[in-house]
């Protein structure tokens, strides 16, 4: 099963880097473990929408969402939130996929949201690899509450593809994509978004309640020049 990652979807997704800086700046931090990911190293093929084919392009993937734990956060800690976000998405899909074509690594990118859970209740410290997925969901996860939170919506498409969904870049990108697994730790319980809500809807929702985050970045990719670079096969 092929997802189309449309340009109306992503363009114009997430809110201004300063925005995110501020935010960042005025927080305490968060120790952020993500199963199998070291800071700086691959995410696993098993947390991946798609993995190679053997033949330079890319088939399904196991969508397995990684366990991931963070450090108690500071009194006044109401709730947790977590955004997975990829920097690297190109800003227009064209060429994606498209054999005899490449996307340059300077080629303009955008933000592209991959798990977006807010409302995590504040005694909740760890979710178990599986726990938001476990599998690719035809037309995508619903989004709402679950057992641990709130479910928003990624950025995949067509569609309402709620909670967790994972890598699956370009398999003709010659950039290497980086996937930032951030968790905040909110002074309030519920942010008061609902319905299909987006990343940067949970982020502006966060502005003024942050009290600390933290964040472990694992890259990925699926063109089998880059993953050499990065010691894949």
């Amino acid at each position: 099963m092929w997802i189309v990652l449309s340009t109306a979807v992503i363009a114009g997704f997430g809110p201004p880097l300063g925005m995110r800086s501020a935010a960042a700046a005025a927080a305490g931090t968060l120790t952020v473990t993500v199963g199998g990911v070291t800071p700086g190293g691959p995410v696993p093929e098993v947390n991946a929408y798609c993995v190679p084919d053997g033949h330079g392009r890319a088939t399904d993937g196991a969508n397995v969402s990684p366990a991931i734990s963070w450090s108690p956060g500071p009194s006044g800690t109401a709730s947790y939130a977590i955004i997975v976000r990829d920097p690297d998405v190109p800003s227009v899909f064209t060429d994606a996929n498209q054999p005899g074509k490449t996307i340059a690594a300077g080629f303009p990118r955008v933000d592209f949201y991959h798990w977006v859970l807010v409302d995590i209740p504040a005694g909740t410290t760890r979710l178990a690899a599986g726990e938001d997925s476990s599998g690719i969901t035809p037309n995508g996860k619903q989004p709402g509450p679950v057992k641990y939170g709130v479910r928003g919506v990624n950025s995949y498409s067509p569609g309402v593809h709620g909670g967790y969904d994972g890598p699956c870049p370009p398999w003709n990108d010659l950039r290497v994509h980086h996937y930032h697994f951030t968790v905040y730790a909110l002074d309030v319980a519920h942010l008061g978004v609902s319905g299909n809500f987006t990343g940067p809807d949970a982020l502006r929702a966060m502005q003024g309640h942050i009290l600390a985050s933290g964040e472990v970045v694992g890259v990925y990719s699926l063109n089998p020049a880059v993953r050499k670079t990065l010691g894949l096969k």
